[in-house]
């Protein structure tokens, strides 16, 4: 699986695991080059807290187009610390 944004790919991998419906990509396969830290936060009430990262490919920005879970509650265990894509990141085979 790749994740695209702005003519550029931003994380690679064959080892992503599939929660509702998002790919979530090991934290080695991406490339950091093109996250920015954000302060934004969210709650999932079975995964837990999220964080997020900014995308900036080209001078363009997508703001909280990556997300994380740091640590997650026993249920997404198996995604702690994987990098999920939205907000126009086109995730293909």
């Amino acid at each position: 699986m790749k994740a695209i944004w702005n003519g550029k790919t931003i994380a690679e991998s064959d080892d992503t695991i599939v929660i509702e419906g998002n790919h979530y990509f090991p934290a080695n396969a991406v490339n950091k080059e093109f996250l920015k830290e954000s302060e934004t936060n969210t709650v999932c009430p079975w995964k837990g807290t999220a964080s997020y990262y900014t995308l900036e490919v080209n001078d363009n920005v997508n703001k909280d187009a990556v997300w994380y879970y740091p640590e997650t509650k026993e249920a997404a265990k198996p995604i702690e610390g994987r990098l999920a894509f939205w907000k126009g990141v086109e995730v293909v085979q």
